[in-house]
């Protein structure tokens, strides 16, 4: 199945290589399988770390980068443009919630959060009202960066970066029945000093946990940055196109932010691409004859055309096709098949929100860093399947084009996954 060099330079991510199985070659991919070059088929049940939505190598993707790359492969960003990037801009804000009215192009998630937090900052600064005080939700995770890593949670993800990080507010996680002490957190917070920004995933935080929590809560959120004059940013990243069974999320809560972020589905998977949208207030406190006052934010690739034109080719799936009709269908059939494995007395906290199900496997050793996860890895990828465990939390999310028997697939794998509970997690 395998057919990489025993000594090969690549240091992969998220990955400790003394202990780790050799990485598994693929080789090409369509729709919700990867292929080895032995052509074996794995079921990508975790859309190859969120990113693909429609499926893998969708056509009318891979022939807009085909066409585009024959056409202009790249171009500096500053004092430039292209078309690409200018009809996508205005497709994103079409179609992001209401005041969004300028987008800013980066090359990930991480870099997209980045982004949104030195716009909120260079914003009280640049209005002669400065503010640095950065609110954050309990268990989130925003990314890999300085300022992501600051935002998210503290723990074994960011300890030995611990210098170079800066403080930030945390809010009690408003899981259920514990959604007034965070919203009461977040009122003392803007009380007790004046606060930059409030940052959250909405609806459910990804690597934290797929913690899921109420839309009314994050309207609630928004109320009290408008009574405090506080900056919302939205971390779409994960969330966004369909996700959470909405294009984005805070559609759920009807509100929008003042700032979001969107990565991961903007390409539909194909292209590194990102884009930080925000209101035309933010934009314009950078909007000024002091050159000073610039946004000093950039990358090598800022709107790659290539992946501006993937980018372009997605949204027109979205408007051509029944998107968020089988995104709807995928949550129904999520439904489903929790209702049925939640009989299964190995499993607990079954949650759901969109096209993403989660639930914990009940071992002794909890946690990330569970010797449970990898096993489990191990045991999914022996059925053909990639699931790739948060230590004994195991969440599905598949490219919206699975079908009824691929996905009874997936839940066929978790359910078996209680033998491990059974022997102890060993």
């Amino acid at each position: 199945m395998n057919s990489l060099p025993s000594q090969s330079p690549v240091w992969h991510p998220f990955t400790q290589h003394a202990i780790a199985p050799e990485p598994i070659e693929v080789a090409g991919a369509f729709g919700a399988y990867l292929r080895t070059p032995d052509e074996d088929l794995i079921l990508d049940a975790i859309s190859s770390w969120w990113v693909v939505t429609h499926g893998h190598c969708h056509p009318k993707i891979v022939a807009a980068v085909r066409e585009q790359a024959e056409r202009l492969d790249q171009v500096i960003f500053a004092g430039f443009t292209h078309e690409p990037a200018e009809r996508l801009a205005q497709a994103l804000v079409e179609m992001a919630p209401d005041g969004l009215s300028h987008v800013f192009y980066s090359d990930s998630g991480s870099t997209a959060v980045e982004v949104a937090l030195k716009m909120a900052l260079g914003y009280w600064r640049n209005i002669e009202a400065p503010r640095n005080r950065i609110v954050a939700l309990e268990h989130a995770y925003h990314g890999d960066t300085i300022g992501t890593m600051s935002a998210g949670a503290r723990g074994v993800f960011n300890a030995a970066y611990e210098p170079l990080l800066f403080d930030v507010a945390r809010l009690p996680f408003p899981s259920a029945g514990g959604e007034q002490k965070s919203l009461d957190a977040f009122e003392a917070a803007c009380k007790a000093e004046p606060v930059a920004a409030l940052i959250v995933e909405p609806l459910i935080l990804g690597a934290g946990g797929m913690l899921t929590w109420k839309a009314e809560t994050l309207s609630e959120m928004r109320r009290i940055c408008d009574r405090h004059d506080v900056l919302l940013i939205a971390d779409e990243v994960m969330t966004g196109w369909g996700r959470t069974g909405t294009l984005f999320a805070c559609e759920q809560a009807g509100i929008a932010p003042d700032i979001m972020c969107t990565a991961k589905g903007l390409t539909g998977g194909h292209m590194p691409l990102a884009a930080t949208l925000c209101t035309s207030a933010i934009f314009d406190a950078h909007y000024s004859t002091d050159r000073s006052k610039t946004f000093f934010h950039s990358s090598s690739y800022t709107a790659n055309p290539i992946a501006c034109a993937a980018g372009l080719a997605n949204v027109g799936i979205w408007r051509e096709e029944p998107v968020l009709e089988r995104v709807q269908n995928l949550a129904s059939m999520h439904e489903r098949r929790l209702a049925r494995i939640g009989v299964d007395n190995a499993f607990s906290n079954l949650r759901q929100c969109g096209t993403i199900a989660a639930l914990e496997l009940k071992v002794e050793d909890e946690g990330y860093l569970a010797d449970v996860g990898p096993r489990l890895m191990e045991q999914f990828l022996s059925r053909g399947i990639l699931l790739r465990p948060l230590g004994n939390t195991i969440y599905i999310m598949p490219p919206y084009c699975v079908t009824s028997d691929e996905l009874d697939s997936v839940y066929a794998a978790v359910a078996a996954a209680s033998a491990v509970a059974q022997s102890g997690g060993r």
